[in-house]
């Protein structure tokens, strides 16, 4: 019997699971990495790309790129690629036969079973579309579990006394919290709520406008291919994001930063935690109700 693997089928980046020894044990995809970027994209000879390798190619390839398709689940949209159309189902089934073939690879044998995870605000339709997502990309979805649900079973909490939890979820693109009740081993969600036009990528977009602006200011030039958009040239704003949660500073130091070949300028910038943890002021809050691009000075 072929095990059963669980999918945490994200907006901006998915993972995959197994049951092992009494622990879920996360399977590495095939570059070596546990989570597993929910892109999706298409060269113009129709080969088709999913997670990393998509993502790299996504700042030279904008119109066949597709990303964050979680938000479009359960909805009548339609993706046209080339003249085909997708539907958000489809889309994410690709995500899902790229996770299914990393686990085969990992555990050696067919998986033809699986549990999804979804978010606790999702309406029957989001659900039952993540549920025909894993039909087509193969997959028999034992089960649809919500997200805090899921977080609440990894912790052990439902072996644990009667209570009531808060659980908070921030992902790439979405950040809710949840209110659960457990008792008899049983997890109630209570109540949900959040916000699902925010998360990690919104904080990228932050740090690359920073960035940008310390960058003309410094020297009246304006940086290439480097604007704040959903597909990313480079990595460079998550990792200086993510290195002062170790350190209380990271250097960024990057050549090549403007068009004119004949008088490159280059980039080196300090960014701070204190400069990440900066609230927003009346004004830049303001523009993020807006829906203009986030500040982060």
């Amino acid at each position: 019997m072929s095990k059963v693997i669980g999918i945490d089928l994200g907006t901006t980046n998915s993972c995959v699971a197994v049951m092992e020894g009494g622990e879920a044990v996360v399977i590495p995809n095939a570059e070596g990495n546990r989570t597993t970027p929910s892109v999706v994209a298409f060269s113009k000879t129709g080969e088709r790309m999913v997670g990393q390798v998509a993502k790299r190619q996504a700042i030279t390839n904008p119109d066949r790129t597709i990303s964050s398709i979680k938000r479009d689940m359960g909805t009548d949209r339609r993706i046209n690629i080339d003249g085909k159309s997708y539907t958000p189902q489809e889309i994410s089934a690709m995500i899902l036969q790229k996770l299914k073939a990393d686990a085969e690879a990992y555990l050696g044998s067919p998986v033809t079973q699986a549990v999804i995870t979804v978010p606790a605000y999702f309406t029957d339709s989001q659900r039952q579309a993540t549920k025909d997502a894993g039909k087509i990309a193969g997959l028999e979805v034992q089960r649809i579990i919500n997200e805090p649900t899921a977080a609440a079973l990894a912790y052990g909490l439902d072996k644990e006394n009667d209570q009531k939890i808060m659980v908070y979820d921030l992902g790439g693109g979405t950040f809710d919290v949840s209110i659960l009740e457990i008792g008899d081993g049983v997890i109630e969600v209570l109540a949900t709520a959040g916000n699902n036009r925010l998360g990690g990528d919104d904080f990228d977009d932050c740090v690359i406008k920073y960035l940008t602006d310390e960058f003309k200011n410094t020297t009246g030039a304006h940086p290439a291919n480097e604007t704040a958009n959903k597909h990313r040239p480079n990595e460079t704003p998550q990792k200086a994001k993510i290195k002062p949660q170790d350190s209380n500073s990271t250097n960024i130091n990057r050549p090549d930063t403007t068009p004119q070949a004949t008088n490159p300028k280059h980039r080196n910038t300090t960014l701070t935690k204190e400069k990440i943890n900066q609230p927003k002021t009346k004004t830049q809050k303001a523009t993020r109700r807006t829906g203009k691009h986030a500040n982060a000075n």
